[in-house]
């Protein structure tokens, strides 16, 4: 398709200077809808003159519509942003891109979304479909051990899963570690439960403190329950997880301040898995915690991380180096970007 789009840029390049731009007008009005036309121009740094002509295009077929609140996509015109998306990235350079970054990181694949999830909450909406799709293209038919984080990304993860990828598949979504330090709607063991009921899996809990002693612990590794969801997570299929800025991480977590301290004077940058990591991907302090650990995913078949926004770029950069070469990063431009241009943080 590449080389196709390539001759069609040659042969035909103000058609697909004019594509470019309209499906870009679609694209900033489904982030940022309701819109008026004013603030898009500015959004788009395009004449309020240029863009009337491209809505009232838009509008006339139906893809589009204005309400006193401003300009949205109407359900043709959503179906036509959705159905564009793959075709039109390849045409704005995101697969070119996504090839760089993953050459650059090290691992196997990278995937991109438009935007920056820092500044347009519906760019995660996006990372979070294209979860799915990656989950349902790579997960084989039959039984399927699904291992997944906590997290506000990884929540928004889970509404993101539909059926589909339940079918010709048994799928149990079990948590990858005990319990975490925050919102119970954001603990792992939610997060699997809402996996599951958007896909119409199972799901398995692990209720184990975050902070466990080494006292405690061993007997825990022996309780049924624990036991039997630990060996679900070996068995695991794949694994999806977040990363995280590591100082935002600690202060969630509430870690005592002495802890967070020690983390910003040995500048760490990232955190995942209960690991802390700085700028060189050297882990400088972990969190004692049960379930799987860093080691554990150079034996899982596939790895998805899920981050973005290019506040998380250097954390990103710095897991790329402990992440297994299987990965699949999912991310956005804000986050690709900042990479791609050597971002030291």
């Amino acid at each position: 398709m590449d080389q196709e789009l390539a001759w069609l840029e040659v042969l035909a390049p103000d058609l697909i200077d004019v594509v470019k731009q309209r499906y870009q007008v679609l694209q900033s009005i489904y982030w940022l809808a309701p819109i008026g036309r004013r603030l898009l121009a500015q959004e788009l740094n395009m004449s309020e003159r240029v863009l009337r002509t491209e809505t009232d295009f838009l509008r006339s077929h139906d893809l589009i519509t204005t309400s006193k609140s401003g300009m949205i996509l109407t359900t043709q015109g959503e179906e036509a942003y959705q159905s564009l998306t793959t075709i039109m990235e390849r045409l704005l350079g995101m697969h070119s891109k996504e090839k760089q970054l993953s050459k650059l990181l090290g691992i196997a694949h990278c995937l991109i979304v438009a935007g920056d999830s820092t500044e347009l909450p519906k760019v995660l909406t996006d990372m979070g479909k294209l979860v799915n799709e990656t989950l349902d293209i790579i997960l084989p038919q039959g039984e399927n051990i699904i291992a997944a984080m906590g997290g506000t990304t990884m929540a928004q993860v889970a509404n993101s899963l539909t059926p589909k990828l339940a079918e010709k598949r048994h799928l149990v979504f079990v948590p990858a570690r005990g319990g975490l330090g925050e919102a119970v709607d954001i603990q792992a063991n939610a997060v699997c439960a809402r996996m599951a009921v958007h896909t119409g899996g199972e799901h398995r809990v692990l209720y184990i403190p975050e902070h466990v002693s080494e006292q405690t612990y061993k007997p825990l590794l022996a309780e049924p329950a624990v036991k039997e969801v630990l060996q679900l997570v070996d068995k695991s299929s794949a694994v999806v997880h977040s990363i995280g800025e590591a100082i935002p991480m600690a202060k969630r977590r509430d870690m005592p301040a002495k802890t967070i301290a020690m983390l910003q004077q040995k500048q760490a940058v990232g955190e995942a898995f209960g690991y802390f990591f700085n700028q060189a991907g050297e882990v400088i302090y972990k969190i004692p915690r049960i379930g799987l650990q860093l080691r554990d995913l150079e034996r899982i078949p596939s790895v998805i991380a899920v981050a973005g926004g290019a506040n998380k770029a250097a954390a990103i950069k710095a897991y790329a180096q402990l992440a297994p070469q299987q990965t699949w990063l999912i991310t956005d431009e804000g986050a690709a970007n900042l990479i791609l241009k050597g971002v030291t943080l």
